[in-house]
């Protein structure tokens, strides 16, 4: 698929579409509408003013106080909406072409896919967008690799992983399957390469902050576990992943690197990635920034 342009994004969003799109009209409605608000306060700026100070008046306030207040909250309206047209977006463009640049990103940081024959997109997001990335490499190198896309158990969002396959043509490199991140359903080794792009953040979320912390480390280990010796780990994910750091850290696992922060859906995301070791490593390992995600 390749980095996406700024002609590129409409086709990826035409494939894929956008998850939450709900959240993205959410916003939209609510920019619009503080909108509307602001220019109703310009037009009847005059009247509002009015209106303040007669509220005001029982308190014994000048009228130039009264204007004050309704200038101050006339800004405050206006404020809001470039605010919420902000936030609407930024949404819009972490769901479609960022979450697309990303995924380029992370099938970039594995450094040989001619030696890769198994991959597991853990999570498999939204319609696909980073396992198809994936795919696309296994493609372009010619050899015999897959890709296994694991989700949750929903049918719909299964059928719509597969039918953005096929509209990409790498139906014969993609798989899907439903599980638990706490608990894979794959042997031990299994796989070359284990991806994720926003995914982990969610694994435990209607529990307590301590649970859903403790289950967010199973899921960590579980990915660990199912890499082969000498296989590479890349995980893009939202808010904790200076936690899978310390996770990876107490595993031993080498060559951690950790992004710089990358805004998307208005909080800040890094890229962590990682090599399984093939022996035994003794002491802390070390972590580097790495500049290529910046």
């Amino acid at each position: 698929m390749g980095k996406a342009s700024s002609r590129e994004w409409t086709r990826i969003y035409l494939i894929y579409g956008m998850d939450q799109w709900q959240a993205f009209v959410f916003l939209l409605c609510q920019a619009i509408l503080f909108s509307v608000l602001s220019i109703l306060y310009l037009y009847y700026f005059n009247e509002i003013s009015h209106t303040f100070q007669s509220f005001l008046s029982m308190a014994a306030v000048s009228g130039g106080a009264a204007r004050f207040a309704a200038g101050f909250t006339g800004s405050v309206t206006a404020l809001s909406a470039l605010c919420l047209f902000y936030a609407a977006t930024n949404f819009f463009y972490s769901a479609v072409p960022l979450h697309s640049e990303m995924a380029q990103r992370i099938v970039d940081t594995v450094p040989d896919w001619s030696t890769v024959r198994l991959v597991l997109d853990l999570g498999c997001c939204g319609r696909g967008i980073l396992l198809n990335t994936a795919a696309a490499r296994l493609k372009k190198e010619g050899g015999l690799g897959k890709i296994i896309g694991l989700s949750g158990p929903s049918p719909v969002e299964l059928a719509a992983t597969l039918r953005a396959a096929k509209v990409e043509g790498l139906e014969e490199y993609v798989t899907c399957r439903t599980g638990v991140a706490t608990k894979l359903p794959f042997l031990d080794g299994t796989f070359d390469a284990v991806v994720s792009g926003t995914f982990v953040h969610t694994v435990g979320r209607e529990q307590t902050a301590d649970v859903a912390a403790a289950e967010r480390g199973r899921a960590v280990a579980e990915l660990v576990r199912v890499l082969k010796q000498g296989g590479i780990g890349v995980v893009w994910d939202l808010l904790h992943v200076p936690e899978y750091v310390r996770r990876l850290q107490e595993m031993k696992m080498e060559d951690i690197r950790l992004s710089e922060r990358v805004t998307a859906f208005m909080v800040s995301s890094h890229v962590v990635s990682f090599r399984k070791p093939t022996h035994h490593l003794h002491g802390p390992p070390e972590v580097r920034l790495d500049w290529r995600f910046c």
